[in-house]
């Protein structure tokens, strides 16, 4: 099953700040998505919060950059683009 992503404005500006080479890893980790956005082997997604119909997940990428999404349907919404560190102090406000 193929999913269609969309990326949240202040995700794609931030994404934007970052270098060509981060950028095109951080692109790459995020459309890997399309084929699967679900929690399994890797270890490097996560279901992070679940709340009656609400699913969060957060996927690491590169031991650099944390992003947050929901997935409706067929649709991978991007909410949250941001470092890891940014991240973890995110973790305790979900």
């Amino acid at each position: 099953m193929t999913f269609k992503i969309l990326i949240d404005d202040e995700a794609q500006e931030f994404l934007d700040t970052l270098p060509k080479k981060s950028q095109r890893i951080v692109r790459e980790r995020l459309f890997s998505l399309e084929e699967d956005p679900f929690p399994g082997k890797g270890g490097d997604k996560e279901l992070i919060k679940e709340e009656k119909r609400e699913r969060v997940y957060r996927m690491h990428i590169s031991h650099s950059y944390t992003t947050f999404y929901r997935v409706i349907e067929k649709t991978v919404y991007i909410t949250e683009l941001m470092t890891i560190e940014q991240a973890h102090k995110k973790y305790d406000l979900l």
